[in-house]
């Protein structure tokens, strides 16, 4: 396997390669994680950042959503090209206080920022690509079991996560009730829904027909499929918003350059995930959210939410239309308590923007 390295997308006219510009991450060797298929993957690497001191009963686990990573707070800088993604709520001082908790963020199983997946390497020599086994939500949450183990932490005082990152939130309180003392899901599902699976399958179709996707086998190649991710990213951007912001923010506005200030605006956030996001780990991360459904093997789905022991917080948002707020109250009818509603202009993206009410919510839980 390949010395643990952070991977980033070369310019416009290269695929992937290595680098070493890991940023403020770490590397945990935790060995090999059996999958749900019957296959295995041998010497995995998770990649990990924590920040405050671990004092044996404070440690919060926080899990990211399908193009995040380890990053959740902090500045851009080497090896990460953005800042954190809940820069504000959390780090010293803030809802998520790093004065009083140990936070630790993981890159997930099948990604790109350091944790094994398709970019990394195979043992005869060259990238996984397309040899990199199916993965599912549950196949993540035990990595993230292994990962919890290197780092001694027996117990997590609260997991939480948004989206893709609610899935494992929700599918650690099943998997592993005695290591959970609460649970905080956000905009998130209980069984990923027939749209859900409709717009990932639709986006991975995209990117598969990039005539230089090469089967996932682009890696040595001059050129990776950039365009056909950049458009799965515009069709899955379309979606993280909601009709009334993009009618507020765009309408039928139409730039000098003759283009609809709407297509522009997705223009660029389809070419800022092509340059630094893996097709591969985006094929398998789509797949393995499509994998969810907690009632898969467990009878159904208020089975599963019985096996629950966490004291858990539930939140949805009320512009959402990937994940509506139908979904929240599902899960929550199923453990008897109530949801609470983040109110946001910004639709499903508003787990992420909305980081005042988030933290509201972060602390009631917490405290208790």
């Amino acid at each position: 396997m390949k010395t643990p390295a952070d991977v980033e997308l070369a310019p416009v006219t290269g695929a992937w390669r290595e680098s070493d510009a890991s940023g403020d991450r770490k590397f945990s060797r935790i060995g090999p994680v059996p999958l749900e298929s019957g296959a295995c993957i041998d010497d995995v690497t998770m990649a990990y950042e924590t920040w405050g001191t671990y004092d044996g009963s404070n440690a919060v686990l926080i899990l990211h959503a399908l193009t995040g990573d380890s990053h959740v707070t902090g500045p851009a800088g080497p090896g990460h090209p953005t800042p954190g993604w809940w820069d504000g709520l959390v780090g010293p001082d803030c809802a998520i206080d790093t004065n009083r908790y140990f936070v630790v963020a993981a890159n997930i199983l099948g990604g790109c920022q350091g944790t094994t997946g398709p970019a990394s390497l195979h043992t005869d020599g060259a990238a996984w690509g397309s040899k990199f086994p199916s993965v599912t939500v549950r196949d993540q949450v035990r990595a993230e079991i292994a990962l919890s183990d290197a780092l001694g932490v027996d117990r997590w005082h609260t997991v939480m996560g948004g989206s893709a990152g609610g899935m494992r939130a929700l599918e650690w309180a099943i998997m592993a009730p005695n290591r959970v003392e609460r649970m905080f899901l956000l905009a998130s599902s209980a069984a990923a829904s027939a749209e859900q699976v409709a717009l990932s399958a639709t986006q991975n179709a995209v990117i598969r027909a990039d005539g230089h996707f090469h089967g996932g086998e682009y890696y040595d190649c001059d050129r990776g499929p950039f365009q056909g991710l950049d458009a799965a990213r515009r069709i899955a951007h379309i979606s993280y918003r909601s009709e009334a912001e993009l009618a507020e923010r765009f309408g039928r506005h139409v730039q000098s350059d003759g283009r609809f200030a709407v297509d522009s605006y997705l223009t660029y956030h389809g070419a800022k995930l092509a340059h630094r996001f893996d097709a591969n780990s985006f094929i398998v991360l789509n797949d393995a959210m499509n994998s969810h459904d907690i009632g898969r093997g467990r009878t159904d789905i208020p089975s599963a939410l019985s096996h629950i022991t966490a004291r858990c917080l539930i939140a949805g948002i009320d512009s959402d239309r990937l994940y509506p707020l139908y979904q929240q109250q599902r899960i929550a009818d199923g453990l008897g308590i109530d949801v609470d509603v983040i109110h946001s202009i910004h639709g499903h993206d508003g787990f992420l923007i909305e980081t005042e009410q988030v933290g509201q919510l972060a602390q009631r839980l917490m405290d208790t």
